[in-house]
């Protein structure tokens, strides 16, 4: 029985998704000529569909990739620091092919 599920398991087609996810605005005013975003560092995604969770972290500059099931998932960032973050419209991952999904973190910051 294991057997067959590692088979079935091997034998599904998946999507990417991928993207990067900034952080904004990173100061009270933001001035002409000086980056107002920045790269969410080291943050989790929880991408979630059907009762199941798929957990990734961003890089260094924000980037990410994730692989997942075809279907419609949506993006959870669980962390309190991120009160923000509201998930964007569901990502549609299809068999087989990237998706991209660029993300942005509203810091609250005034």
């Amino acid at each position: 029985m294991a057997a067959l599920a590692l088979l079935l398991l091997a034998a599904t087609p998946f999507g990417v998704v991928k993207g990067t996810v900034r952080m904004s605005p990173t100061m009270p005013v933001c001035r002409v000529g000086v980056p107002c975003s920045a790269p969410a560092k080291d943050v989790e995604l929880r991408f979630v569909r059907s009762g199941v969770t798929v957990r990734t972290r961003t890089a260094a500059t924000g980037g990410y990739s994730v692989r997942l099931a075809p279907g419609t998932w949506t993006v959870r960032i669980p962390s309190a620091r991120f009160g923000g973050f509201r998930p964007s419209t569901p990502v549609v991952v299809r068999a087989n092919a990237n998706t991209r999904r660029d993300l942005w973190i509203d810091t609250g910051i005034r």
